[in-house]
């Protein structure tokens, strides 16, 4: 909680910083003179941004299922089943947060967390990653899925993704309503915005949502070298977190859906938009950590 509330103050602060700079230098007034509202904007803004990003956090739990296909683990069927379920709930226990759901879904070697809370979260491993590892890299993975729950990753992914969202609709309706009435300067007779601002907007909506996500995609970065420390503390040890993440070097890793990419052990495409840093890099850090 204290988490989100710091994370709204911010963003409101940023807003307002935002504003006080748009009126000393005139721009709101040049603005509100052609018929925009910088503090309906704002709240309009707030509202979009975050909005979105705290419904799929919200979803986040029965859409990972869904997507993934993960068959949760009710009652153990086998041996494999409860070892996994009892290596969930030691971490948990380790990490201070409640026991999540535990499921296994089908296909190459991964795992994630989602959850929109702490203490009902989901822990969930993939079949590739059960037969392609030894159980003490399977249990550093686990371990690393249980920080990114116990470090409130998802939350914090969210509101930053929040964050970005509400800068980047407020940003393109500002400029794009500039550049309206500039191109319809004169045009006494015309009312509301015309095509320079729906044209400038849309385009900026993709110009800065794109930078958006390269910023979202670093915290997230940030983020996996946050868990992997996280993973060696629960274990107790480095190496069987070194050792999981040589082996996934190795491996063809599964692609997660988008929602959940970022909270998996391995993903993402290309360098600035990647939701997990080079594994090399991310051994490099455990090794000198």
């Amino acid at each position: 909680m204290k988490r989100i509330v710091l994370f709204v103050l911010t963003n409101l602060a940023v807003m307002a910083v935002l504003m006080v700079t748009a009126r000393l230098l005139g721009v709101d007034r040049f603005l509100t003179a052609n018929g925009l509202n910088m503090t309906a904007l704002a709240g309009f803004s707030l509202v979009m941004g975050f909005g979105g990003a705290i419904i799929s956090l919200l979803m986040s739990k029965p859409m990972a299922k869904w997507s993934a296909g993960v068959q949760i683990i009710e009652q153990p069927q086998n041996a494999d089943e409860a070892w996994i379920v009892e290596t969930v709930r030691r971490f948990a226990d380790k990490a201070g947060i409640g026991m999540p759901e535990v499921g296994i879904f089908e296909g190459d070697p991964n795992a994630f967390a989602t959850g929109a809370f702490k203490n009902s979260a989901l822990v969930a491993v993939s079949t590739g990653l059960l037969r392609n590892m030894t159980r003490e890299e399977v249990e550093a993975v686990i371990g690393h899925e249980v920080a990114h729950i116990a470090n409130g990753d998802m939350v914090t992914m969210t509101l930053i993704q929040g964050v970005m969202n509400t800068f980047v609709v407020f940003l393109s309706r500002v400029v794009g309503y500039a550049v309206d009435s500039f191109l319809r300067k004169g045009d006494s007779e015309s009312s509301g915005p015309g095509m320079g601002y729906y044209i400038t907007s849309m385009v900026l909506d993709l110009v800065l949502g794109f930078l958006a996500g390269i910023i979202v995609a670093w915290f997230s970065r940030q983020r996996e070298f946050r868990a992997d420390a996280g993973a060696a503390q629960l274990m107790g040890r480095k190496q069987p977190m070194i050792n999981a993440l040589a082996r996934l070097g190795g491996l063809h890793t599964a692609e997660l859906p988008k929602s959940m990419a970022a909270m998996g052990i391995a993903g993402g495409l290309g360098k600035l938009f990647s939701t997990h840093p080079p594994i090399e890099e991310r051994i490099a850090a455990l090794q000198q950590g």
